[in-house]
């Protein structure tokens, strides 16, 4: 599976990047048709709390599954995002059979 990350008017640490590349691989154990996964990762509202957010769109064929996260810091963000992503994984197995 192909991943891609993408910041959004900033540079994201190599251990950022890391972080996203070992949690996004875990996808792969669900679902070995995944096709790509492109991660984004932004600031919201810099002077607020709670203020990153994570979208990550994983292609499968026929569907492209969606989730968008936000939190205190873009690893958490990214955490839950794989969490729900992998509901939504079983869900599509389930539709699929």
């Amino acid at each position: 599976m192909k991943t891609t990350i993408n910041a959004v008017r900033f540079k994201a640490d190599p251990k950022l990047e890391q972080f996203i590349m070992d949690k996004v691989s875990k996808i792969e154990r669900f679902v070995d048709t995944a096709l790509q996964c492109e991660v984004t990762l932004k600031v919201d509202k810099p002077e607020a709390a709670c203020n990153k957010v994570a979208e990550i769109s994983l292609s499968l064929p026929g569907q492209t599954l969606f989730n968008s996260k936000q939190a205190d810091s873009f690893e958490e963000a990214v955490s839950v995002c794989v969490d729900t992503l992998k509901v939504q994984i079983e869900k599509y197995k389930e539709r699929s059979r």
